[in-house]
């Protein structure tokens, strides 16, 4: 089939008869070889009527092809004009053969003769003609030209993100051919109809840099060149996933020939906090913030407000760490100013009661001033600016060590001193852990699986805690124990064994467990075999990891008590190449523990313990002299000697050390014991001195214990948020602020939901920018759970004007790309024309 018969039967696909004009007199021939099925072909001459009368009147449902040599007759000649007018028309010039073929009328001749080279290429005309639609205007056909040309869909929007990737990648195919298709001039029309760009020498760079001075100008409260339209693209821009990396390449361009660092300079980081155009801004924020923090001139409340403002920013990702880690440092530094931190003394000479209330305070308060440093340590360390924390973490480093640490063990120190045994009742000791926590579950024929983590100190089972807590259908509680002494991991983990009696060995190499050594997971398997006739063992939780459901539902099938023993906290800190990593090490332990608590109730294990064999002392800097005891362990023989306690027999106790008898600590043998006092060191050779255990100090000795079980219904739910638009439902502005209410505060069963808001035509169609809002607010003030966002409408809101639009806020279903209506709120539009004018 021709050229001629293609186009003909695609005009026949929609018209029964079908008038071809020749008008040049020069396809006769061509009209005398056309032979298409079911056509019946009639030249026209001298027989109108008759023809006529034959196509309307007597076969009225066959098809024809009328031929005309030369130009149509004058209308008032032409007897078949009522015809015509109603019928399709066939031209063989080539713009003739290109309408038809993408299925364009002839009125559409002058839409597509000035782009000949745009319909030279085949694919660009099959392009098209998949986009065309029967009621596109002239217009819509030059939108979806563009659109074939940037290989995007036929939006001016969706056009512009495409262009932009490629001026990203300094290339210019894309614009080439459009200039090319002559629809440059087209493109730059459609530009300042949207976004009101207009240029001297318009180009895809010009208008980039347009649109960032005028959205960076919007941003700061000053007049722009575009409007609020360029705004929201910009907006649109830097959150599509698919394109946004475009965005950060030409932000960062614009922003060098826009000199944005040095306009920065002047600007409070305040008037910064809704700017998201350039990562710079970022920086100067941090920068400043950061400052701030550590001249103690905002307090920690506001901080936090402040990055919570941020936190939806283009860029907070990529500065995740650092924002983390200067909210921590001013919560941490706000809490040391606020907190209590007197150790209270026995009365009378005695201690009765002083070390269960110090537990207390240690457990409840103070903990949490050693999470806060370790998780600023570990966001500083994740953000790999040390510089731009540096004086901020050595101020962090002062307050925490001199302020907390040294201030709170100097005190508990002298409680230690008047001990005279170290078997406190009123506080859960290591040695009964089996006895009081463990045997109750066996006495009620009920299985029970302990997860012992090597040095995961209290506060870091506090956070373990919350993390169990979100999970869905999981409870737990926590109380604190008191480790034996020393607080090194041979002696805890053989005390939280099933034991008669306990005693270091007399090479001091490892702890006998009623007689037999505890090293080592091996022997520990052993020990609880022989306590429980065979119904528990020991495994390494790599090992509990890396079976499949089957493997760990007979391992619990078989076993009425299972240790589980995790060691990444006290691998890591306890070498001197590694112990700077410790708190890295720690925020691993809590995503393991997680999966080893959930591998566990998964394969339908109902108890769960979980505890640590001691704790730690860690100071991220270097240390001072003074942090090492200024005498060295003296006694008749010294078997072991550790950075915080040395073992042996005749030691003797003098103004550095504390001494013990392994009686006095509840342990068989004449072993004795020297602790350093407070938070001093021994020096050891080869080993680190940032990371210690094995001493008094609360840190080291108060360990978790959780108390772990799974529901059997859901028991998490979600904050609520609600809508308050204030008294008036008219919206006469291009702006609209809207308050968001969560009605709750978030908790771990309660927790945050994330929303998008934006506002709506009655047809469905966005006409403001969209907001993603996350609402996770745990404050139990109402009024600090209110959050203010603003919306721009753009020029699409022209066309609601007088109508009924709506706020909607939408919920993502989960594991989908889809969105759900989750709050609706309707509101007038009535725009007065001056509102043109608000940016």
């Amino acid at each position: 089939m021709n050229e001629i018969e293609q186009a003909l039967t695609r005009i026949f696909d929609r018209h029964r008869i079908v008038f071809w004009y020749d008008v040049k007199r020069e396809l006769r021939q061509e009209f005398e070889v056309v032979a298409l099925p079911d056509v019946e072909k009639i030249a026209l001459g001298n027989n109108q009527f008759g023809v006529k009368y034959c196509i309307l009147r007597q076969q009225p449902e066959q098809k024809f092809l009328l031929y005309h040599e030369g130009p149509p007759p004058p209308d008032l000649e032409n007897w078949l004009l009522d015809v015509q007018l109603a019928c399709g028309q066939f031209r063989a010039d080539q713009v003739s053969l290109w309408l038809s073929e993408v299925g364009l009328g002839l009125e559409f001749a002058d839409v597509v003769a000035p782009h000949a080279e745009f319909f030279q290429a085949a694919r660009r005309r099959e392009a098209l003609k998949e986009m065309l639609e029967k009621d596109d205007t002239p217009r819509r056909v030059h939108v979806k030209m563009l659109a074939v040309c940037a290989r995007s869909e036929p939006r001016l929007e969706d056009i512009m993100k495409h262009m932009l990737d490629e001026l990203a990648e300094d290339r210019d195919d894309k614009m080439r051919l459009i200039q090319r298709s002559a629809l440059a001039d087209f493109l730059w029309e459609q530009l300042e109809r949207a976004y009101g760009y207009v240029s001297e020498s318009p180009g895809l760079f010009d208008f980039v840099i347009a649109l960032f001075r005028s959205c960076y100008a919007m941003g700061v409260g000053e007049s722009s060149r575009l409007n609020g339209d360029a705004l929201v693209f910009l907006k649109q821009w830097r959150d599509s996933v698919r394109h946004q990396w475009a965005f950060g390449e030409l932000s960062a361009k614009c922003a060098e020939i826009l000199s944005i660092e040095q306009d920065l300079q002047g600007r409070d980081y305040r008037s910064l906090l809704g700017v998201e155009t350039f990562e710079l801004v970022d920086k100067k924020i941090l920068s400043d913030l950061v400052r701030d923090v550590a001249e103690r001139t905002i307090a920690g409340a506001e901080v936090e407000k402040l990055i919570r403002r941020r936190r939806q920013s283009h860029w907070y990702d990529k500065y995740e760490h650092e924002y983390a880690a200067v909210e921590e440092a001013a919560a941490c530094m706000d809490a040391l100013e606020r907190v209590d931190l007197t150790v209270p003394t026995a009365h009378g000479g005695g201690v009765a009661g002083v070390v269960a209330g110090v537990v207390e305070r240690y457990a409840r308060v103070w903990c949490q001033l050693d999470q806060g440093y370790r998780k600023f340590i570990y966001h500083v360390r994740q953000s790999r600016r040390a510089t731009l924390f540096d004086a901020l973490a050595q101020k962090v480093e002062n307050l925490y060590t001199n302020a907390y640490v040294l201030k709170v063990n100097n005190q508990w120190q002298a409680v230690v001193d008047d001990l005279d045994a170290w078997d406190e009742r009123s506080v859960l000791l290591q040695s009964d852990f089996f006895e009081w926590l463990v045997q109750p579950f066996l006495e009620r024929e009920n299985k029970v699986f302990v997860v012992i983590s090597d040095g995961m100190r209290y506060e870091i089972g506090e956070e373990l805690l919350r993390l169990i807590r979100q999970e869905d259908r999981y409870d737990a509680e926590i109380e604190p124990a008191l480790t034996l002494l020393p607080s090194y991991t041979q002696l805890g983990m053989a005390a939280l064994l099933p034991h008669q009696w306990l005693e270091i060995a007399d090479d001091g190499s490892t702890v006998l467990v009623d007689g037999e050594s505890s090293a080592g997971t091996e022997n520990r398997r052993k020990a609880l075999e022989r306590a429980l006739s065979g119904r528990a063992t020991a495994v390494r939780a790599e090992e509990l990891l890396a079976m499949n459901r089957d493997q760990s539902r007979a391992l619990i099938r078989e076993h009425d008590v299972v240790y589980v023993y995790h060691n990444r906290i006290d691998a890591t800190g306890d070498k001197r190449d590694s112990e700077e990593r410790v708190f890295d090490a720690a925020e691993d332990t809590l995503q393991e523990l997680v999966r080893i608590v959930k591998k566990l109730a998964n394969a339908n294990a109902n108890n769960v313990l979980v505890t640590a064999d001691h704790g730690f002392i860690y100071q991220h800097q270097t240390l001072d002299e003074s942090d090492f005891a200024g005498q060295e362990p003296v006694g008749a023989q010294i078997d072991k000697r550790h950075r915080r306690f040395a073992l042996g027999r005749g030691l003797t106790e003098t103004s550095s050390f504390k001494h013990f008898t392994a009686a006095e600590v509840g342990l068989d043998g004449d072993t004795e014991m020297l602790i350093p006092k407070s938070i001093n060191r021994l020096r050891v050779k080869g080993a680190g001195s940032r990371y210690v255990h094995g001493g008094a100090s609360l840190q080291e000795i108060v360990i978790p214990v959780l108390k772990i079980n799974k529901k059997r219904e859901s028991d998490v739910s979600q904050v609520e948020v609600d809508i308050l638009r204030g008294g008036s439902s008219v919206i006469t502005s291009g702006q609209l602020s809207v308050v968001f209410y969560q009605t709750e505060p978030a908790t771990e069963k309660v927790q945050g939901r994330r929303l998008r808001a934006g506002i709506y035509a009655q047809d469905g169609v966005l006409i403001s920018d969209r907001h993603e809002l996350l609402f996770d607010l745990a404050s139990e003030n109402s009024r600090e759970r209110e959050m203010r966002v603003r919306f721009i409408l753009t020029q699409r809101a022209d066309e609601a004007n007088e109508q009924e639009v709506f706020l909607r806020l939408e919920e993502q279903v989960e594991g989908t790309a889809h969105y759900r209506a989750y709050r609706t709120v309707r509101y007038i539009l009535r725009r007065a024309f001056t509102s043109d004018f608000d940016f």
